[in-house]
């Protein structure tokens, strides 16, 4: 592994040197591939555009990101941020690498969730998108420009995700695989409208089995903080190491996303049927109310406390999304009886 990790690093280095004037892109594209990103801002757009896309999404996203950490757990894997500083085998002759704000992830490095789940979230409307272009003009040309879309977006996500040392190349070529296996089995699948206990099943066979795993591992010797120890000693800024990216923050946004998905659809089956121009007001409101859910502060002491306020937290983005702003511009829009 040491071979590759050095390889790795330096293809970072390189890549740090001949693109940094583009230096914003990379960090936007590392953005848009946060599994965050999936929940907050395609999700709406997706669901507002076709339900079962939007669906979708949260569904992939949840328990696409949820395996990921999984195989973090078992298959380890270092960071270059913190491995280059680990490493003995560039004391004499450093590299000329530079760390980000999003570099500091406190999760193993394999495989890259970023890739993983931007492959299996963005597969699924890309090929809801190839299918109506599909349907509509008959021509296999154009259902073919979602998909070299796809393909662009892996590459940029990936290749920001070395840019900024969060990866190496071998974590984000096998987090794009199995995020482009998943998309395709899971989007097979889709819950749309099943019952509530069927989400709520899904959540908790989730969270406690995640739990379940991370106590197996600790009782047989296996420190799964080590990670996060590394990240607090080796990132450039304290401040970028943030709980909102630790390993149970993910668990924590997985199975509350799916318990909220749950109760969206049990509030209000089938949602609201909305012309073109009340659904565009509603991705407005969503996208300014999910803003506000994202940006508030919460606790982080005790960490139990932040857990549990960050599973809540994402149990209300698809209340959000599906059930209150369409019910309010629904009795917003909606024309008056006549007697």
């Amino acid at each position: 592994m040491e071979i590759i990790y050095r390889q790795g690093v330096l293809m970072a280095e390189a890549l740090q040197l001949r693109t940094r004037r583009f230096e914003d892109f990379w960090l936007v594209a590392s953005h848009m591939g946060d599994p965050k990103a999936a929940v907050l801002l395609l999700f709406p757009l997706a669901f507002y555009v076709h339900r079962r896309t939007g669906i979708a999404v949260i569904w992939v996203a949840a328990l696409s990101e949820w395996l990921n950490l999984v195989l973090k757990w078992i298959l380890f894997g270092e960071r270059p941020y913190w491995w280059i500083r680990q490493s003995d085998l560039f004391s004499e002759n450093p590299l000329n690498v530079q760390q980000f704000i999003s570099t500091c992830e406190t999760g193993p490095g394999s495989p890259s969730g970023h890739a993983m789940v931007t492959g299996a979230v963005w597969w699924v409307i890309v090929s809801s998108l190839a299918a109506f272009f599909h349907a509509r003009t008959g021509s296999k040309v154009l259902a073919a420009v979602p998909y070299l879309f796809y393909a662009v977006l892996l590459g940029c996500v990936g290749l920001s995700r070395i840019f900024i040392l969060a990866h190496f190349p071998h974590q984000v070529i096998a987090g794009l695989l199995t995020g482009v296996m998943l998309g395709v089995c899971l989007n097979r699948s889709v819950p749309e409208g099943r019952p509530l206990l069927f989400f709520l099943g899904y959540s908790m066979a989730l969270l406690f089995g995640a739990l379940l795993l991370h106590s197996a591992l600790q009782s047989i010797g296996i420190d799964l903080s080590w990670s996060i120890v590394l990240a607090k000693r080796w990132c450039s800024h304290s401040e970028w190491v943030r709980m909102d990216t630790a390993p149970f923050s993910s668990l924590t946004r997985d199975t509350g996303a799916l318990l909220g998905l749950g109760l969206a659809q049990f509030w209000k089956p089938g949602g609201w049927t909305l012309p073109w121009v009340p659904r565009t007001l509603c991705l407005a409101l969503s996208s300014l109310a999910l803003h506000y859910v994202n940006s508030f502060q919460l606790p982080t002491f005790p960490p139990l406390l932040f857990y549990s306020l960050f599973f809540l937290k994402y149990t209300l983005v698809p209340q959000v999304v599906m059930v209150l702003i369409p019910g309010f511009v629904h009795h917003l829009t909606a024309k008056p009886k006549k007697d």
